[in-house]
């Protein structure tokens, strides 16, 4: 019988459930979706219960499908930054899932910038003050919950793995970790100063461990049996940098969704600057390998709402339309909820620019699509000019990444080659592969990298991206300084 690692992705959108062979081979899938609710102008959140009972479900259809096979341990990759507060004795939730994507946070990140806190929480965590982290959405949760319950709190990683357990186990991954803007990069522990800033008590807190751990045990999970080893957990976008075995100081990748993140490996903790953050990309033995990030909160997500608005019937039929497009259109900037990386505008909002009665619809369509290159190309350009190594092997992953014109026009405009991946599942090969090491599977990175991946290089291609380029910063302009004014006015 095939010994195999039970990967579950848990994403914005969907959770996933990936059965991968010792061999590092995808030998089934399953899936199944997540709503997201908006409460209010701004405001992002998900069920914690349908979050969990979609990774059930992803798990089912996932060992339906599956050839026999002996589970060796689970692995869990999970959107990063979202957050949820539950009852510590009976795992009831206590409040929402916060998304990543959530701006309620916003007024009291203000505060906090302006009272002189950035440069201090930047330097101990690698990020700047954003309603992006949790530190004070986790805040805004523990202010509303009942009082008088002994309470955890903690992203969905340990949300994940105190359902696994059967509520036995309170941990999360130094990942994860890095990414709540509690966490001393510098000592890779739970920062007591930081803590306090943000109003989390540290007893409420996962305990921080390596993504390649044994978190505990399956206890009472439908559909698994007891005593199955967690043996990894990993935020999605460090698991994808493990998956595509970007270990070399330089490699970085790009993965493309609602959001993007675009990391790069490096050598040593670097404290960032150019509205770039540094985080852990993942800890093995007790020893984190850091790297450069850039978030980037609306990518993908565009695409569906400018074809509906298009009147067309999906996302390839704009795709196909951009295509088409005349030269010297519109600017799009997607700032629905505010510009992350490199600019990090909470009050950005997304517009048009340089619209004439010559505009045609196929331009409009093409300006949404390359506004997803451009993103891309000021987080590269902004790790690029700090990154103590060139700049090497760039992998693109996630759904969009699949389409040749789109990653053709990344390539383009970063006048860097790219390189696309068969498999859809970086997230969960990664958080595999970190499974696979816990458990003995594969001794050493080196046999992660040698295992099989199907890859297409694209090369850059002469383009008029300088012009296009133009109109980008014009929009950019016009998105943050038209906010700034009327704020003021």
């Amino acid at each position: 019988m095939t010994t195999a690692i039970l990967a579950i992705d848990q994403g914005t959108t969907n959770s996933k459930a990936v059965l991968v062979s010792s061999e590092g081979e995808i030998l089934a899938r399953g899936a199944s979706p997540v709503g997201i609710s908006h409460p209010q102008p701004g405001w992002v959140e998900q069920n914690p219960q349908r979050i969990w009972a979609s990774v059930l479900e992803a798990i089912a259809a996932c060992l339906d499908s599956a050839p026999a096979a002996s589970i060796a341990g689970i692995a869990i990759s999970n959107q990063r930054e979202s957050v949820t507060i539950w009852d510590a004795e009976t795992g009831e939730p206590l409040g929402p899932v916060v998304s990543w994507q959530c701006r309620r946070s916003a007024p009291v990140c203000a505060e906090l910038n302006a009272a002189g806190h950035s440069a201090r929480v930047e330097a101990l965590t690698g990020l700047p003050i954003d309603p992006m982290f949790p530190g004070p959405k986790m805040k805004w949760l523990l202010d509303r919950a009942p009082a008088g319950r002994p309470l955890r709190i903690g992203t969905i990683d340990s949300w994940l793995i105190h359902r696994l357990t059967g509520g036995l186990v309170h941990a999360c991954d130094a990942s994860n970790a890095a990414r709540s803007q509690l966490l001393d990069l510098n000592r890779n522990a739970w920062s007591e100063e930081l803590c306090e800033l943000f109003g989390v008590p540290q007893a409420v807190l996962p305990q921080v461990r390596d993504s390649a751990s044994r978190f505990g045990e399956t206890l009472n999970v439908p559909g698994l049996p007891d005593g199955i080893p967690i043996a990894a957990a990993i935020g999605d976008s460090h698991a994808a940098l493990f998956g595509h075995g970007a270990f070399a100081p330089g490699d970085g990748k790009v993965t493309f969704g609602t959001g993007s993140s675009i990391m790069t490996t490096l050598p040593h903790f670097i404290a960032p600057r150019n509205g770039i953050t540094t985080t852990v990309a993942w800890s093995l033995a007790g020893q984190p390998t850091y790297a450069f990030e850039g978030n980037i909160l609306v990518c993908a997500a565009s695409l569906p709402w400018m074809a509906e608005i298009l009147g067309l019937a999906d996302v390839q039929a704009l795709i196909d339309l951009a295509e088409t497009a005349e030269p010297e259109g519109p600017g799009f900037v997607p700032a629905f909820v505010g510009l992350g990386a490199p600019h990090w505008h909470a009050d950005a909002r997304a517009l048009f620019s340089n619209i004439s009665f010559n505009t045609s619809r196929a331009q409009m369509a093409r300006a949404v699509t390359d506004s997803i290159a451009f993103q891309v190309h000021d987080v590269f350009k902004a790790m690029s000019a700090q990154s103590p190594a060139p700049l090497g092997r760039l992998y693109v992953d996630g759904g969009p990444s699949r389409n040749v014109f789109l990653m053709q026009c990344v390539a383009d405009m970063l006048d860097h080659p790219v390189i696309q991946c068969d498999a859809a599942e970086a997230s969960a090969l990664g958080a595999a592969y970190l499974a696979g090491l816990t458990l003995g599977l594969w001794p050493d990175l080196d046999t992660v990298s040698a295992l099989p991946r199907k890859t297409v290089r694209l090369q850059p291609r002469p383009s008029d991206a300088t012009a296009r380029l133009a109109t980008w910063r014009d929009a950019i302009f016009r998105s943050t300084v038209s906010m700034t004014s009327s704020k003021g006015e």
